[in-house]
């Protein structure tokens, strides 16, 4: 998994405003909180913490943080699969802070395809991605991307398949990037840290 401190000024800025930067780096507590517990629910040889930032209490048990290093987003991602596939040689399925509406079984199923495919690509409905496994990883698959655009999904997974890889696709999700997406993925988990939070800021769900 890879994610940032959620520091006031540096996290989910694109909600501020409404939002005040204690408010959204609230909200990104939360999702990092109910992502992270997801992930400790997957069956899987280890956990990883790629992060920008310091850890806090918000980090369950069981997880080997490592720090993001790396220019760019396409660079830091790369870097995340790099690192981790050095402390664990194993398919390696990677995601982020923005998905808190994620199930251990959608990341379990993932890991899963690894077995008889060469990638596993999770859509995001903003054209960009929410997941991405690989079964050997390559930083040159990821480095160069320009990342955050709406074209960002369809540019890496034409370079998956034009590097002769087998690709399985997940169901898409929707990243939390505006005020009208956290809304959206707050009602698909009514029961979460994220949606209490949303609804502690007088934001209906």
């Amino acid at each position: 998994m890879i994610a940032k401190e959620p520091v006031p000024g540096r996290v989910k800025t694109r909600l501020v405003p409404p939002l005040t930067p204690e408010e959204a780096a609230g909200l990104a507590r939360a999702a990092l909180e109910d992502t992270l517990r997801t992930v400790a629910r997957v069956p899987a040889a280890g956990r990883v913490l790629a992060l920008d930032g310091a850890p806090g209490p918000w980090l369950p048990p069981g997880f080997t943080v490592l720090p993001q290093r790396g220019g760019g987003l396409d660079e830091r991602l790369a870097a995340a699969f790099e690192d981790t596939h050095r402390l664990r040689p194993a398919p390696t399925v990677l995601i982020g802070m923005d998905t808190p509406q994620v199930t251990a079984s959608l990341v379990a199923d993932a890991l899963g395809l690894l077995g008889g495919h060469d990638a596993v690509f999770g859509p995001a409905t903003d054209g960009g991605f929410w997941l991405l496994g690989l079964r050997d990883p390559d930083p040159a698959l990821l480095v160069g991307v320009p990342m955050s655009t709406p074209s960002t999904g369809e540019i890496l997974l034409r370079g998956l398949k034009e590097a002769g890889m087998s690709v399985a696709t997940l169901p898409s999700l929707t990243d939390v990037d505006t005020m009208a997406d956290a809304v959206e993925v707050a009602a698909l988990v009514p029961g979460s840290r994220y949606a209490a939070a949303l609804a502690g800021l007088g934001v209906p769900r």
